[in-house]
């Protein structure tokens, strides 16, 4: 066992659940093996506390690094705020210029508030978009954070936001008094989305443009018309999607301007930074008529951080190339599965994507390719977020290698025993507690 498995073995009686986040929880990955903590990273590749190099071909920071760890321009911009200092009693500038740069990739919008996460850039614009409609009620469709507003769509079912992202969320904690005011609708059911109209006195919409699979059938011009029609406030969480695509909101890609929109993965490259932008009727309510405020969204890093990424992003044209590795992923995992006779299903944009096998035996074949790559020296799940620095060389020796292992997998469709062939546990899916 490394130091980073000892180390997690002191932090799950230290901190509940282990880790901050869920999605970094080692039990996702490799129970029992995963190295689990990094001494640090660079380009695409990680060190972890022993010391051991690491080429990361899964999840790059849960998104974050769309230009690869490390970035020298935006590092070097952050380096020279910290030298500057931080924060004062006086307001940053770059606030300022993020709020001008965004609006002007957003020419629809008109105003900017700035947090530092996701999960509070989805309830600001709640808070924000309650305000100005004048009605409580909100359906949702996506992944929108850890908040009481949206975890409360799970009192009056516990799997209603199963299929949105995470199953098995629990309510506790969360008001039963708030049962009713977030309720869920499906992508590509606008039917289903007009029923919950008709039924509620709905004032915000809020989704996610795309998560696994594309708009169908004009679904997305479908519910503009739908908010222009009922005086629905629209809402974007492009928290993960923005910037992968287009230069900005995915929604770009399908021509539909929301009334607001919310980014924040890849912003900062690595630095905490979110944004909401909207249309001014909507976000002046934050101006005197809805209080929200926060110490540490006046902090200088996250702003300077957004700047230069969003400058290394423009030159790169970064969008365009993450986008490119992403389809050719796309096509060699399905050229591998063609090529040993095994089913799989593909998800997710191409710099977002990934791959589930068609078996009852999925996760233990996720844990086996992970276990036998972590080996190899490659960080690896059933997903690839892609960035700039996952070159053709580094691809090459991820697709060599994960040939052999899908030979293995038709080995046990064939009746071959994988459990006998993991050292640990099966990985976990979704939402467990760790006691």
């Amino acid at each position: 066992m490394g130091q980073g498995q000892e180390l997690y073995k002191k932090a799950k009686t230290l901190i509940p659940g282990g880790t901050m986040l869920l999605s970094k929880r080692p039990e996702m990955f490799l129970p029992e093996q995963w190295p689990s903590y990094f001494s640090k990273a660079k380009g695409c590749k990680v060190w972890d506390l022993d010391g051991k190099e690491y080429i990361d071909v899964t999840i790059m920071g849960i998104g974050t690094n769309t230009l690869g760890y490390g970035n020298d321009e935006v590092d070097e911009a952050v380096m020279k705020v910290i030298r500057d200092g931080n924060m004062s009693t006086f307001n940053c500038p770059e606030e300022v210029q993020l709020a001008e740069r965004l609006l002007s990739l957003d020419p629809w919008a008109d105003m900017v508030r700035l947090a530092r996460t996701g999960g509070e850039a989805n309830a600001i614009a709640i808070r924000i978009a309650r305000a100005a409609s004048g009605k409580d009620k909100v359906a949702v469709c996506g992944y929108h954070g850890w908040h009481d507003w949206y975890l409360s769509a799970n009192i009056a079912d516990h799997g209603n936001l199963n299929h949105l992202h995470l199953a098995g969320l629990d309510t506790a904690g969360v008001p039963n008094a708030l049962k009713g005011y977030t309720i869920p609708f499906y992508y590509n059911n606008f039917e289903g989305l007009v029923d919950v109209v008709r039924k509620n006195d709905i004032g915000v919409i809020k989704m996610e443009v795309q998560r696994n699979m594309g708009p169908e059938n004009n679904f997305l011009q479908k519910v503009r018309e739908l908010c222009d029609e009922r005086g629905i406030i629209l809402i974007f969480d492009e928290c993960t999607s923005g910037f992968r695509e287009t230069f900005g909101g995915l929604y770009k890609k399908y021509g539909v301007e929301p009334d607001m929109a919310i980014y924040s993965k890849t912003l900062g490259n690595g630095y905490a930074i979110s944004a909401i932008v909207g249309k001014k009727e909507i976000m002046q309510v934050a101006d005197g008529k809805t209080f929200i405020s926060s110490t540490f969204w006046t902090e200088r890093i996250g702003p300077a951080a957004a700047l230069a990424t969003l400058n290394v992003m423009e030159r790169e044209k970064s969008w365009e190339k993450i986008t490119e590795i992403g389809k050719s992923n796309k096509k060699r995992w399905q050229e591998l599965a063609d090529k040993h006779e095994i089913s799989i299903t593909q998800w997710g944009i191409p710099a977002l994507a990934g791959y589930t096998f068609s078996s009852e035996k999925k996760l233990a074949y996720k844990t086996y390719i992970t276990q036998q790559m972590l080996a190899k020296g490659y960080l690896v799940g059933n997903s690839m977020y892609t960035c700039l620095c996952h070159t053709p060389e580094i691809l090459e020796g991820y697709f060599y290698e994960l040939d052999k292992l899908f030979a293995d997998i038709r080995e046990f469709e064939d009746g071959r025993d994988v459990m006998k062939e993991l050292k640990g546990p099966v990985c976990h899916s979704g939402f467990n507690r760790l006691n």
